[in-house]
């Protein structure tokens, strides 16, 4: 059974009131589709309580279970300060050493403060799961126009959030995931494709939407086949984006 925030419940109620999400005819990236209608989630209030079954991915004091994701394997080199991770410029995005497949993330996050820049240009980072293959964008969309499908919360060049449930640079975001890893037979042939439910600070913004293939910029790959389990990483743009309380709970395949 899936532990997810009580506000969550509540809030399918407002999805449900919404159009049914799909990719859509718009050229991707357009800044001509319509952005999300802007919902105040109110508060941060305290982190979630971590379940009794959960992996720790990150516990606020050490990333001996990450490492650099530049293909040499070597040391993470962000900053650990005060409970949570930082970037740091240069040092490169980071990926989990232990694999992870169908699981249910959650992740906390804050964008730098004062806010500097624009658009993509602005608190960019990114939840990548399959070893940098389906990312869920991170973004400080506080008052900050860009492309519907590069907002908080997108699944990046495909699906917009259903609505921006942005809290202001400086303030602690959540996301709980839900992710469903692609299947491939033998030949190389889909036989599933992958999935993700999103909760931006307790609001529903992915409703199990189904992806077109790897997530990319000014391109939408196909599929190619790759293990059911690889590193989960977070990507460094160039921005000081935070992150903390950390932790997975591995999902029985379907």
């Amino acid at each position: 059974m899936l532990r997810l925030p009580t506000i969550a419940l509540a809030s399918t109620v407002l999805a449900n009131t919404l159009m049914a999400q799909n990719v859509g005819n718009w050229p991707q990236h357009s800044m001509e589709r319509p952005r999300p209608p802007i919902v105040n989630p109110g508060p941060f209030t305290a982190s979630a309580p971590v379940p009794s079954d959960a992996i720790v991915l990150f516990d606020g004091t050490s990333l001996a279970g990450w490492r650099s994701a530049d293909g040499a394997g070597g040391p993470a080199r962000w900053h650990v300060h005060n409970g949570y991770m930082e970037i740091g410029p240069g040092t490169g995005s980071i990926e989990t050493v232990r694999p992870l497949g169908d699981v249910q993330l959650h992740v906390e996050w804050a964008a730098p403060t004062p806010a500097e820049g624009t658009g993509q240009d602005r608190g960019n980072s990114g939840v990548i799961f399959m070893a940098g293959r389906y990312e869920v964008q991170v973004l400080d969309s506080y008052d900050n126009v860009t492309y519907a499908d590069g907002q908080a919360a997108a699944i990046y060049g495909q699906y917009p959030p259903q609505v921006n449930a942005s809290r202001p640079p400086g303030e602690w975001q959540t996301y709980d995931i839900v992710f469903h890893g692609p299947r491939f037979d033998a030949a190389g042939n889909v036989t599933r494709k992958a999935r993700f439910t999103v909760i931006h600070n307790g609001i529903l913004v992915q409703d199990d939407v189904v992806l077109t293939g790897p997530t990319a910029n000014q391109q939408r790959p196909p599929y190619s086949p790759h293990p059911d389990k690889l590193p989960l990483l977070l990507q460094d743009h160039g921005h000081r984006v935070r992150f903390r309380n950390i932790w997975a709970r591995e999902l029985k395949d379907e």
